[in-house]
C-alpha cells in the first residue's frame, strides 16, 4: 500500500501562482508514473498533467504553457507549478501515482483545496 501525501493549495488571486507538492511512500518496487487530476463539485475528475518514469509529460489543453509537473524520483515526490492562475483553475486537486509491487497498482491522495478568487 502506497500513501500519498499532498500540500500546497490555498486561496490566490487571479494570476497568481501555486505550488502542490505529493510525497509517495510506502511499499513498492518502482513509480511507472505521477499525475494531477483536478474534481469540481457536480463534474468528473479529470487529467490535470501526467509525469512518466521515461519521456515528456503531458497535459490538458486547458494548462498548457501555464503548469508544470515534476518529480523528485529520489524523493518519490511531484510537484505541480500552477502560475497564471484562472477563477477556473478553482478545484480539489488529487495527486495519483500508479506504482509496481507484484503487479500494477494506483493510489489517490486526499486531495487539496485551491481556490482562485479575488
Amino acid at each position: 500500500q502506497v500513501q500519498l501525501v499532498e500540500s500546497g493549495g490555498g486561496l490566490v488571486q487571479p494570476g497568481g501562482s501555486l505550488r502542490l507538492s505529493c510525497a509517495a511512500s510506502g511499499t513498492m518496487f518502482s513509480i511507472n508514473a505521477m499525475a494531477w487530476y483536478r474534481q469540481v463539485p457536480g463534474k468528473e475528475r479529470e487529467l490535470v498533467a501526467r509525469a512518466f518514469s521515461v519521456g515528456s509529460p503531458n497535459y490538458a489543453d486547458f494548462v498548457k504553457g501555464r503548469f508544470t509537473i515534476s518529480r523528485d524520483n529520489a524523493k518519490n515526490t511531484v510537484y505541480l507549478q500552477m502560475d497564471s492562475l484562472k477563477p477556473e483553475d478553482t478545484a480539489v486537486y488529487y495527486c495519483n501515482v500508479i506504482y509496481t509491487y507484484y503487479g500494477t497498482h494506483e493510489s489517490w491522495g486526499q486531495g487539496t483545496q485551491v481556490t482562485v478568487s479575488s
